[in-house]
């Protein structure tokens, strides 16, 4: 006895490994995994099961049709090859929860998983979340064809409710990845807020397969520190890799920034750019480092910057490097004015009867707090071949983009495009051939050194190209 009690301590002591936790598979609770029956109530008595004794949630091979689940905290979903979870087509199967979307806080569906205000919670595996999201993609253009003849472009996105696919909210320490396919997502596919110590690593997202779902973005991290992404691969129909930080007066109210990120070693195949800040950008952004991207050419843009005169918002620290473009139409574009019909909220004189967020959407900043203040952004080793433009930077002449820094570019476009609005760029060895032999244009203000140019006509208005390639991409 005092012999086999001396060598269970020696194991322990020599770090014997240790007991594994629990396992929990659906299964023993009454899924079926057959495609048709709804089994959200017998995976969450799993979960649930699983969170008493830190335990993992498995399922055996099958398609299982499902509501908004929640994973609890020390709780592992593991979802292994072989098995598909699928969304619901009832929006009913989705409950109301208050969460952020689009900029502002509101109620809204429950994602389809959903790590709703926990800890050290992990979602991995090979298999499949399929979102299956088209019916939510139609509700989506129906509703927005009524809208638009009647002035209310803007508020479309959240009237038509779409459950996103994976929700992280006010929760740490939580890790998403280990080979898993997302696709169809009804909505956002990642959307990550008010979290911090989030991992993402390893993830597959299409979101293109049986129509192009409108605002399926890829991973959304919004509000949101001590973020990591890595290890992506994404097709997507709008933003791929995005950092968000509120929209306008409630984002200004709540004023949070996204901070401590860092994207990279991943790839964009399809989707509006590779790397985006913003459009919602009300809470500032600082210690942002995107690096080892690649974009194909299905996508609109490399490095996308995007705001309105509404949103305010700062810069501190951004940092974008090593990230290769092949094919993609524009390699660098920053708009202060982007979508005008979706970013101004006004409420048609003599209307009544609307939701009270329309008014939160409608309430006026005031100038002096809506003009974004980008400055300190760093941008090295880019290369990009086969681009239509190189350059469609567009600001404010009253608040400019301050101190952006350009080393290592190799750029082969078209044509060279224009950046306006800007003091005190600076670039260090930029290679940019053009085909038409164009280089970029400036506006007279400008302060950029170490590019070749040429002055912008005083007073020429410019074109919107963001507005117009989005308008083009919602087509789709």
């Amino acid at each position: 006895m005092i012999r086999s009690l001396a060598l269970t301590l020696l194991a322990i002591t020599i770090g014997a490994a240790p007991v594994r936790a629990a396992s929990f598979n659906v299964r023993d609770f009454g899924a079926k995994g057959d495609g048709t029956t709804l089994d959200t109530v017998a995976i969450q008595k799993a979960i649930d099961a699983a969170a008493s004794s830190q335990g993992t949630v498995v399922f055996t091979p099958g398609t299982y049709l499902t509501g908004s689940i929640f994973v609890k905290s020390h709780v592992t979903l593991r979802i292994d090859k072989g098995v598909t979870l699928q969304g619901s087509q009832r929006l009913s199967d989705y409950p109301v929860l208050p969460s952020r979307i689009a900029g502002i806080e509101m109620p809204w569906p429950a994602a389809l998983i959903n790590v709703y205000k926990q800890s050290n919670a992990s979602i991995e595996g090979e298999g499949t979340i399929d979102g299956d999201g088209k019916v939510f993609w139609e509700s989506y253009w129906t509703l927005r064809k009524g809208y638009e003849p009647r002035g209310l472009r803007w508020a479309a996105d959240y009237d038509a409710r779409r459950p996103r696919l994976i929700q992280i909210f006010e929760a740490n320490d939580v890790h998403l990845g280990g080979g898993l396919n997302l696709t169809r997502s009804g909505f956002w596919t990642v959307h990550i807020a008010y979290s911090s110590d989030v991992t993402v690593d390893g993830i597959t997202i299409r979101n293109n397969e049986g129509g192009r779902g409108p605002s399926t973005d890829g991973v959304d991290i919004d509000s949101s520190r001590h973020v990591l992404v890595e290890h992506a691969d994404i097709a997507v129909n709008d933003d791929a890799l995005c950092l968000k930080a509120g929209r306008d007066s409630d984002g200004l109210r709540v004023n949070r920034p996204t901070e401590d990120v860092v994207i990279r070693d991943s790839i964009v195949r399809d989707g509006a750019a590779v790397i985006t800040i913003g459009s919602e950008t009300s809470g500032g952004f600082r210690n942002i480092e995107a690096y080892n991207l690649t974009g194909l050419s299905q996508v609109g843009v490399g490095i996308l910057f995007k705001s309105a005169h509404t949103r305010g918002g700062w810069s501190e620290d951004i940092r974008v490097h090593d990230i290769t473009l092949a094919g993609v139409p524009v390699v660098f574009r920053i708009t202060m004015n982007w979508n005008p019909s979706y970013s101004y909220a006004r409420i048609p004189d003599g209307m009544t009867g609307y939701p009270p967020y329309w008014k939160v959407l409608a309430t006026p900043v005031p100038e002096n707090k809506g003009r974004a203040h980008f400055r300190d952004v760093h941008i090295w080793n880019i290369k990009a071949t086969g681009a239509k433009t190189a350059f469609e930077v567009d600001a404010f002449p009253e608040v400019q983009l301050d101190h952006f820094t350009f080393k290592h570019l190799y750029i082969q476009a078209s044509t060279a495009g224009h950046i306006s609005d800007a003091r005190d760029w600076t670039f260090d060895d930029a290679s940019l051939a053009t085909v038409d032999s164009s280089v970029v244009g400036l506006s007279d203000d400008s302060n950029i050194i170490g590019i070749a140019s040429r002055a912008l006509p005083a007073n020429q208005p410019k074109p919107d190209p963001v507005a117009k390639s989005f308008a083009e991409q919602d087509k789709n």
